[in-house]
């Protein structure tokens, strides 16, 4: 059993901006971290901290009982995992980097293949972010080595274990973002729509980012109409929302900044 409170031997496979501040936190943590990245400079900047350079990825790998790849893609974590199979055998791999749900179970079948605990995750924060109070990482896969190594992964933020099926952090995390996105979308539209009124995007903000907060409370309350609509009763009948929704799409039209978003909107919300 893995002391939680002591240190660890950690490796960070992937330097980027979101990799540099992984290899940080943990540094800072007081954890023993060797690190690799292409660009050795990147690396060799971080040796001042107290990290050690390690000559190629599976080097980095066999250094550390636990193995952090924050690489570009899925195809960077494959070029420079599966070369390396002999030297993670019987280690913890977590994937920090952003892939789809299906790539993180299929990295999943190829470690389970070659006797390698996987984790998989999503980091919910910006590299500035890491460390601090506001970030956070969804992690899926191997509970237990989770909760093995929890202390060390709260390094970099609220650790939040969302399932065992490997894809499940990929999912939470790309349902986030399509919130934020959506968000955003409806920002630039809403923009547009003001400023024909003489008004401006930057007093919208203002007025709309308090009003998505207060808007965002209720999300819990709707989420058993996702989970088990045959129990819920909405608060709003579809067929108001669609009406809604209809005279914004209108505003917009009279406005001269006519948009396929909210159409879009009515069908995911209404289904009308």
């Amino acid at each position: 059993m893995v002391d939680q409170t002591a240190a660890q031997t950690v490796s960070v496979i992937g330097l980027g901006a979101m990799g540099t501040a992984l290899a940080k936190a943990l540094l800072a943590g007081g954890h023993q971290v060797t690190v690799w990245n292409r660009t050795r400079e990147r690396a060799e900047a971080l040796v001042a901290d107290g990290a050690k350079v390690a000559a190629g990825p599976a080097e980095a790998m066999a250094a550390a009982d636990l193995v952090i790849l924050c690489v570009l893609d899925d195809a960077a974590v494959r070029e420079h995992l599966e070369p390396a199979a002999a030297h993670v055998r019987g280690r913890v791999v977590v994937n920090l980097t952003t892939t789809t749900p299906e790539q993180a179970r299929s990295l999943g079948r190829w470690a389970a293949v070659n006797e390698v605990t996987l984790i998989d995750g999503g980091i919910m924060a910006v590299p500035e972010m890491i460390g601090g109070p506001a970030a956070f990482v969804l992690y899926s896969g191997a509970a237990a080595a989770f909760d093995r190594y929890r202390a060390v992964l709260e390094s970099f933020g609220r650790a939040e274990f969302v399932g065992e099926d490997l894809g499940a952090s990929a999912m939470y995390d790309v349902a986030i973002l399509g919130g934020m996105y959506a968000m955003f979308a409806a920002f630039a539209q809403g923009g547009a729509m003001v400023r024909t009124t003489g008004g401006s995007a930057a007093r919208l903000a203002e007025l709309m980012a308090p009003f998505l907060q207060a808007m965002a409370t209720t999300l819990a309350a709707q989420a058993p109409g996702i989970d088990t609509p045959a129990d819920f009763v909405p608060t709003q009948s579809n067929e108001f929302t669609a009406a809604a929704i209809d005279l914004i799409d209108k505003s917009a039209v009279e406005s001269g900044t006519p948009t396929e978003l909210y159409g879009a909107l009515r069908r995911a919300l209404t289904g009308l």
